[in-house]
């Protein structure tokens, strides 16, 4: 077994290149086809639409994972309750933040686009309403990862802290079963049949309260990573099926889109045992692109560099801002006259700077503005020793 050091890095490797993925998913939006966003071009772009198709496949779904593992590696030394409390300052507060501060901006642009007259100050007092978007201006928007993550963690905290207890050793030594040959892919049939079953009355509406299916379904991905910490053997079997995880994402991308494409469709209206393993397509999609990225992450991304430090830190704080900043960017480059591939990489480069230069600049130095932002205390030991690399980061 590898050191516990040792063993997280490549999860941070792929927490980072999943919020790029994020990030390279939400510049796409405004020039989806047949899919309107908060700010749209006038034109659309078919490429761009299936670039934003096939991340949507899985990285959402990889962060939940990932999310899983990082709540084991925070129970280790805590009790559920100050797992909970612990959660409810780094996930509660900047929901709460963002919720006033962040998301607001996105709305207004978009309500400017609808025929809103006013300046910013005369729209901001409606969030107070509390009409929920899109009939009010009240929303977390892509905020809704955090929200879910919090009430999951807070849901699940005395299972996960039983289930890392002496007492539950019994568990975790069964689990070792599923790292034998291919029966790691078990995992996946749980939420696999849940979508499947659930998905055609239920919609995703990332409310929360409304989201009958995908809410039981971001958990299992959730609770994927975390009993993949829970029993290393598993993650060693996810490594070693990693060309045919690979092999199964591949081959059912090919076949999503040879049917969608082709306008192939099972009979929605009459559901039929066609139509609910047509329904299946996705999540068995989705789960082997996360257990083929994790395996070949386990394989080859177990190596840290100086930068990560600074890049594990600024990535949440860059989630919570990167979509405003897009939607800002956006709202001006929609006007320009310059090719769809021009305006996508001019939002893709400058929300990334601008992101990053915000996060540097007024976050990174200031407790005040951690805290808010749900990032650890930075003491001088660390600033002392992190300063220099990190500088050279960013120049």
């Amino acid at each position: 077994m590898q050191p516990l050091s040792s063993r997280q890095v490549y999860l941070d490797w792929l927490r980072i290149f999943a919020i790029i993925g994020v990030l390279l998913f939400h510049a796409a939006r405004p020039f989806n086809v047949d899919n309107p966003w908060h700010i749209n071009n006038a034109t659309s772009s078919p490429l761009l639409t299936e670039f934003s198709f096939w991340l949507s496949r899985f990285r959402m779904h990889l962060l939940f994972f990932i999310s899983g593992t990082v709540t084991w590696f925070m129970l280790q030394n805590r009790s559920a309750g100050q797992f909970t409390l612990l959660r409810l300052r780094r996930l509660f507060i900047p929901l709460l933040v963002g919720m006033l501060l962040i998301v607001p901006p996105q709305v207004y642009l978009e309500r400017l686009n609808q025929g809103f007259k006013g300046n910013y100050l005369d729209f901001y007092p409606s969030i107070f309403q509390l009409k929920v978007y899109p009939q009010g201006n009240t929303s977390w928007h892509h905020l809704w990862f955090i929200c879910y993550l919090v009430v999951y963690d807070i849901i699940l905290a005395p299972l996960f802290s039983y289930i890392i207890s002496p007492k539950a050793a019994g568990f975790r030594n069964k689990l070792a079963w599923l790292a034998q040959g291919k029966r790691i892919y078990l995992i996946m049939v749980p939420s696999t049949i849940w979508f499947a079953a659930t998905i055609l009355g239920h919609p995703d509406t990332n409310d929360l309260v409304h989201d009958y299916c995908f809410f039981p379904y971001w958990m299992t991905f959730l609770l994927g990573g975390f009993l993949c910490m829970l029993q290393p053997a598993l993650m060693d079997s996810l490594q070693r099926n990693r060309r045919l995880s690979l092999l199964a994402a591949f081959s059912l991308l090919v076949l999503i889109n040879y049917f969608r494409w082709n306008n192939i469709e099972p009979d929605y209206v009459h559901p039929n045992w066609t139509t609910y393993l047509y329904l299946a397509r996705q999540p068995l999609h989705s789960w082997c692109w996360v257990l083929a990225l994790v395996g070949y992450g386990k394989q080859y991304l177990n190596k840290k560099l100086p930068i990560q430090d600074y890049l594990n830190q600024a990535i949440y704080p860059f989630y919570i801002l990167h979509q405003t900043v897009i939607v800002i960017i956006a709202f001006y480059a929609v006007k320009t006259t310059d090719t769809i591939g021009m305006k996508y990489i001019f939002i893709v480069i400058c929300s990334l700077g601008a992101s990053m230069i915000f996060y540097h600049l007024l976050i990174r130095p200031y407790p005040v503005m951690r805290f808010l932002f749900g990032m650890k205390p930075q003491t001088k030991k660390v600033a002392k020793e992190t300063l220099l690399p990190e500088i050279a980061a960013v120049a």
